[in-house]
């Protein structure tokens, strides 16, 4: 009888595997059958970390992200290996009539992109526009340049070289510091550029945030751009930067929220390097997740579609923007909330709506 009533239970189970393998399985034993999978870029990569961690260990989903890049995700979003892909730099109209598909973008949080150096015994370090510029042009090549000291003569800058650290990979993060130095700058507007990859007048390249970080913190004299959130935890210094107000202006959450004070329009493709707030920090931007107005493509499946919907429905809201801020991102404005809510419901599955 025992034996009877152990391949009963075995029986069972298997019918119960099966049946949460069918159509008539519950929503909440669909949804842990379905993986998503995206890549992209590095720059919010330790909130999106944070985030897909929390939310898999809420919902069961497996969902896996890929730092490769924003030009990665760019490229797998257009040959569909993931769900979605990541940017800090929204595409171009030619960029999106090269999609073999219509795309839209959900902004998920504000960083921003610090100049990170290494000078032992240095923390209050500012650099104008004009300095910024002819250092990354490598046209200033001494810390102790007298251009730089008129800017902080309230220290003593060593008498070694500038070492120029830039990013070798396609990134978000070098769009939105050329797209800045491009608005402040005429000479690296035309010499130079905004772009994901640039050909660079002077320095040496590093793949990712996290490379360039550790060739800074490991490189005496060096300086580059990396997103704030790398700088922060890693306790990197980072200069204060001349902003459109002419104000010298220390990143943190509350300056780099301030960047997004201004009119946003309704797809949320804004840069917003250069702000006119008066209080905002200079280099600071958007980054968004990219995705298919169509979900219905590559063998997709409704409920696939549906899942990664119900994500990045959840990473705008409030509580994964606390997450955001827990490592040092500043959160979405309301009104870029309300936008970005409108957006994921234009998307559709076979034409049909997905969220209601």
């Amino acid at each position: 009888m025992k034996k009877l009533l152990g391949i009963l239970v075995v029986v069972i189970l298997f019918a119960s595997c099966n049946n949460g393998n069918s159509d008539k399985k519950s929503d909440k034993n669909k949804s842990k059958t379905v993986s998503i999978t995206a890549a992209g870029a590095t720059f919010p990569l330790p909130f999106y970390n944070l985030a897909i961690k929390n939310y898999s260990k809420a919902t069961g989903i497996l969902l896996t992200y890929g730092g490769i890049g924003s030009g990665g995700g760019i490229r797998s979003l257009k040959d569909k290996v993931v769900d979605f892909g990541a940017t800090d730099a929204f595409l171009s109209k030619e960029k999106e009539a090269g999609m073999p598909a219509e795309i839209v973008h959900v902004p998920t949080c504000i960083g921003a992109v610090v100049i990170a150096y290494n000078l032992p015994g240095i923390n209050d370090l500012k650099l104008s526009n004009e300095n910024l510029s002819d250092i990354f042009m490598g046209k200033i090549t001494k810390w102790n340049d007298q251009k730089i000291q008129k800017n902080n003569y309230e220290i003593n800058l060593p008498d070694i070289d500038i070492n120029v650290v830039h990013r070798s990979d396609g990134s978000g993060t070098t769009y939105i510091f050329s797209d800045y130095m491009s608005k402040i700058s005429t000479n690296w507007k035309e010499n130079v550029g905004r772009g994901k990859s640039l050909k660079w007048p002077t320095g040496m390249g590093a793949k990712g945030n996290p490379g360039v970080a550790g060739v800074v913190k490991q490189t005496k004299g060096a300086i580059a751009y990396i997103g704030s959130e790398f700088a922060f935890a890693q306790k990197i210094s980072f200069a204060k930067i001349e902003n459109s107000a002419g104000k010298y202006i220390t990143p943190n959450l509350k300056s780099i929220s301030a960047a997004a004070q201004g009119q946003i329009p309704a797809d949320t493709k804004i840069m917003l390097t250069n702000s006119s707030d008066p209080n905002a920090y200079p280099i600071s931007g958007f980054t968004w997740l990219i995705l298919y107005k169509e979900q219905k493509y590559a063998n997709r499946t409704k409920a696939q579609a549906e899942e990664t919907l119900k994500f990045l429905s959840w990473i705008i809201e409030k509580d994964a923007q606390a997450l955001a801020q827990q490592v040092n991102y500043a959160p979405l404005p309301e009104k870029t909330i309300i936008q970005a809510k409108e957006i994921l419901k234009t998307v559709v599955f076979d034409g049909e709506t997905i969220l209601k």
